[in-house]
């Protein structure tokens, strides 16, 4: 191979099956949501499609996503009129001159016309499928090209896979370096093995295949860091939410309620939109979970950061040894240094027995009292609900792919969403990193977006960012073996 052709980008071409899943393994691959059309009806893929994977900003790979084959039995039979002497790849390139690689074997034809002009191919099997005469035909096409094909077994997590007699008859035609794949949920290392594999077929590019596997640890671990950094944010940002209101307002339910809902409401929201940065982060579209059913995300909306049974678990799980008590998750400062100022009647049986948790200086508490205000804030509770379903989240789209196409229902959403679907791991960086936030509750300012009402703003700080990286690192440890 010369110095120039070392530095193209190997040509691997997707071929199979029709609805084998080449699509949705190539968006996985990538990381590229919008490539393509994923779809449960046959025959999605018409035309050749390419796709770069980038390594270093520049293409290292070159996909060819193709149309799947449908009529290779008829193609077989017709090749087999061609001169018995010319090899295999001749024939393929008379046929390809024909008129009926422009008529009825037009979708063949685009694929064997692909075979030709590329370094390898994936081979992309659907192990759900029955192992038919068709299969055979289309491996001996394939075949007849000359060219490395390493077979991609997918949806091999599936109960109807069928993954055993597969292996035998890829055996069968000499296929035997195989990789088991779900396009739908990658196995941790899947995409490593990918390459690895098609290394043994291609010695003259191993290096470049070992570039690719080396920028693919570089991105995974940018990306773990880039999300645990926007949930340390996010745990800032609401541990610095404060609402000051008069106790005027406080002592009216109605008045008060709408105050607990509005600041509910901006913990949501904010919420939200560092779940729609993580879907992003990891290359699915915001808001959408067609592509990744994902409990997590499908079920978003109906989690409750505020429900009182998540917050109880929360509490135990911090360590506090006592119940956090707020039925609404939003705590007004009744107690200055364990010495209660007689606000807790006005909220009757709602927050009961919540006392302060350190929130902001001595003085300031005070003077809001002199002046009859209240301060309203969100519990350590709610914070420990919203970072470990962020942290959750993240770890389901680590081993998420793009090819599954059916949602997930509300009531498998909310069973996933549980607080005891959250492990260990989790459990451990989430609690240390909601202790190590305090100090976040003595900085309003802090809030991202502010507080139009009574004119808090976040600025950016050397302090606030200390926290934050002192949070995310905080949060990596979720991800750390057990």
């Amino acid at each position: 191979m010369t110095a120039q052709q070392q530095t193209q980008p190997l040509r691997i071409a997707v071929v199979g099956h029709t609805n084998a899943g080449k699509t949705s393994l190539l968006r996985t691959l990538t990381r590229r949501v919008h490539f393509g059309e994923v779809s449960d009806r046959p025959g999605t893929t018409r035309h050749v499609e390419s796709v770069d994977l980038e390594v270093n900003g520049a293409a290292a790979v070159r996909f060819f996503d193709t149309p799947g084959l449908e009529d290779a039995v008829a193609l077989r039979e017709h090749l087999a009129g061609f001169d018995a002497q010319a090899t295999p790849p001749e024939r393929i390139r008379r046929f390809l001159q024909g008129p009926e690689a422009h008529g009825v074997f037009e979708q063949e034809a685009k694929v064997l016309r692909t075979m030709l002009d590329i370094d390898a191919a994936f081979l992309v099997i659907d192990v759900r499928e029955p192992v038919l005469p068709k299969f055979r035909d289309e491996i001996e096409l394939l075949n007849s090209c000359a060219r490395p094909v390493l077979p991609v077994l997918n949806f091999v997590r599936d109960a109807a896979s069928r993954e055993p007699a597969w292996k035998e008859l890829l055996s069968a035609y000499g296929l035997h370096v195989q990789v088991r794949f779900d396009a739908a949920a990658p196995f941790v290392g899947a995409e490593h093995d990918l390459y690895n594999d098609l290394a043994t077929l291609l010695r003259d590019r191993r290096e470049l295949l070992r570039g690719v596997v080396d920028a693919l640890d570089t991105e995974a671990a940018q990306r773990r860091q880039s999300a645990c950094t926007r949930i340390a944010d996010l745990l800032v940002d609401a541990a610095a939410v404060r609402r000051t209101v008069s106790a005027t307002e406080f002592a009216d339910t109605v008045r008060r309620q709408a105050l607990v809902t509005a600041l509910q409401k901006a913990v949501f929201d904010k919420a939200q939109h560092c779940t729609d940065d993580l879907l992003a982060l990891y290359g699915f579209r915001q808001g959408d979970a067609d592509e990744a059913p994902l409990p997590m995300v499908e079920g978003r909306w109906t989690l409750d950061f505020f429900n009182p049974e998540a917050m109880k678990d929360a509490g135990l799980r911090l360590g506090k040894g006592a119940v956090i008590g707020a039925a609404v998750g939003v705590v007004a400062d009744l107690a200055v240094a364990g010495l209660s100022l007689g606000a807790g009647a006005a909220l009757g049986g709602a927050i009961g027995g919540a006392v302060s948790q350190g929130w902001g200086p001595l003085g300031r508490k005070l003077a809001n009292k002199l002046r009859d205000m209240h301060e309203l804030t969100v519990e350590d509770g709610v914070l420990f609900a919203l970072v470990a379903w962020q942290l959750k989240l993240t770890q389901a789209l680590e081993q998420r792919g793009h090819a599954a196409t059916q949602r997930i229902s509300a009531g498998a959403a909310t069973e996933g969403a549980a607080e005891g679907a959250v492990n260990d791991a989790v459990v451990q960086a989430t609690a240390a990193a909601v202790r190590a936030a305090q100090p976040a509750r003595n900085h309003p300012d802090w809030e991202a977006g502010g507080n139009a009402a009574t004119r808090i703003f976040w600025r950016a700080s050397p302090q606030r960012e200390a926290l934050a990286a002192d949070l995310s690192h905080a949060l990596l440890r979720a991800f750390e073996p057990a």
